[in-house]
């Protein structure tokens, strides 16, 4: 048999056999996500995109080589091909090369699946987001790879599931591509991104916003820049809260900003939406709608019109669940409160965070200048110190490089406080964008900033003398530090973020 007409040429026949290799491939794949009923949103560019293409290729070659073959019989008269070889399979030689013929293409047909199996599964992983493709990723691949969702997989909150999902996603990064490619990727990278998935359809897809918690304990342990590294813990109540209407005596944290309860919605003044004029609170229960606007600021009514309003979800507050940089106050501390960085060594929380906070051009500089700033001080200041626990400044050092490779990133810019971290109040405005006293109502009244709104003290104090609450109240706050009241009129990140 053979392909009637003009198709009846060598290069039509090399196309329709990469085409029909290339559907086989396609509905392999297709069969086998089906049945291991996997999501892989990566997945589609092989199933839905390159194998079709790869198909298309194949038809576009058998269309070329009937226009070839029209060509070459009209300018010889004669077909290119004018018969196929006889085979006899009596003939040993001709029996022999038949069979390797059907084993190298039953191979090369098993190479193309499962070669398309890997491109499959490595364009799911990790290692392809942050480093096969996306260079300009590595702060972010390196801070995933230590947050709480480590094994959660790039693609299952920046793509989803589907292939529509997949092609909306390729059609927004185009530029990315382009950016890459000509090394255009801005330094750092302007967050928030605009079209990134929401909430509803990636964090909600395995917490549940209506799931009420009980209060949360958390104990902080920080560590001060004098010479003994004077210990003081804090341990807090965080009331976490949750529930929908429908639970009676529903509180906390996330029943008032889950959306559950209550819809909020805001403008945000700057990109990052660190600084927010305008809120509104709509009681989901009542329909009240309550309308705050920071001190001095006016109305933002033609935003407002033009619905460039923001509803409020997890990532407002929770911005960086996945890609989160530790500021050197917060590294050092949860270090030294392991042990990791020895406590022992005098003013190694001063000197660290000095060399931690220097500016350096690359990572390169500042591991060398690290190493070296830390046993340069023990060898000037503490020459005994430096004799007898050189162990314990080189578990030092090597704990500090540590720091600075996961939240430090010269080549892109990209350092601690260059994406916030809404979560907390701590290293940035955080709660205090609109839990600061000044978001005032029609009615006067302001957006609470009770501190035990949220969470309350159950224990604080230096090492030995930890004091303790006696009530659910809890503890009135006592800064560490002498700074006297100033602590109750500005927000902690104003010296905490510097």
């Amino acid at each position: 048999m053979r392909l009637p007409g003009l198709a009846h040429n060598r290069l039509s026949y090399a196309g329709a056999l990469i085409a029909i290799l290339a559907v086989l491939a396609a509905v392999f794949l297709f069969l086998y996500a089906t049945l291991t009923g996997g999501d892989a949103p990566y997945g589609a560019v092989i199933i839905f995109l390159m194998l079709p293409a790869l198909m298309l290729v194949g038809i576009a070659l058998v269309l070329l080589g009937m226009l070839f073959e029209r060509r070459y019989i009209a300018r010889h008269g004669k077909p290119s091909i004018e018969s196929f070889p006889v085979f006899d399979l009596n003939v040993p030689r001709q029996r022999f090369r038949f069979v390797v013929a059907i084993v190298v293409g039953m191979a090369l047909l098993f190479g193309i699946d499962f070669g398309s199996y890997l491109a499959y599964e490595h364009t799911e992983s990790v290692s392809f987001c942050g480093q096969t493709c996306h260079v300009a990723m590595e702060p972010e691949a390196v801070a995933h790879q230590h947050s709480p969702h480590a094994r959660t997989t790039c693609v299952a909150c920046h793509v989803g599931p589907g292939s529509e999902a997949f092609v909306e996603a390729k059609l927004n990064g185009l530029h990315q591509v382009y950016a890459v490619a000509f090394d255009r990727v801005p330094t750092p990278i302007p967050v928030p991104i605009d079209n990134l998935r929401p909430a509803t359809k990636t964090c909600q897809a395995c917490h549940w916003p209506e799931q009420a918690f009980v209060p949360q304990y958390r104990r902080f342990v920080h560590f001060g820049e004098d010479e003994a590294n004077s210990r003081w813990e804090i341990n807090l109540r965080i009331l976490t809260g949750g529930g929908g209407p429908s639970l009676t005596g529903a509180y906390g944290i996330h029943a008032h900003h889950s959306g559950v309860n209550k819809r909020i919605e805001y403008v945000a003044a700057d990109r990052s939406r660190t600084e927010i004029p305008w809120v509104r609170v709509t009681d989901r229960v009542s329909g009240l709608v309550t309308e705050y606007l920071a001190g001095g600021a006016e109305r933002p009514d033609e935003v407002i019109a033009q619905g460039h309003v923001r509803g409020m979800d997890c990532l407002d507050c929770h911005n960086r669940p996945a890609h989160r940089y530790n500021a050197p106050d917060l590294s050092m501390d949860i270090a030294m409160a392991l042990g990791a960085i020895s406590p022992r060594l005098p003013s190694i929380k001063k000197v660290g965070l000095e060399a931690l906070k220097a500016d350096y051009e690359s990572t390169e500089e500042a591991l060398d200048r690290i190493a070296t700033r830390v046993q340069d001080f023990y060898a000037a200041e503490h020459p005994r110190i430096a004799a007898a626990h050189s162990a314990d400044i080189g578990a030092a050092v090597y704990q500090l490089q540590t720091i600075y490779r996961r939240n430090f990133f010269p080549r892109m810019k990209v350092r601690w406080d260059t994406y916030p971290d809404h979560s907390g109040h701590m290293d940035s405005p955080g709660c205090f964008r609109c839990h600061d006293g000044g978001h005032i109502d029609a009615a006067g009244e302001s957006i609470s900033s009770d501190c035990r709104a949220c969470h309350s003290i159950v224990a604080q104090g230096p090492a030995g003398a930890m004091r303790y609450a006696t009530d659910i109240e809890g503890l009135d706050f006592e800064h560490p530090a002498d700074v006297g009241e100033v602590w109750r009129s500005m927000p902690c990140s104003s010296c905490h973020g510097m």
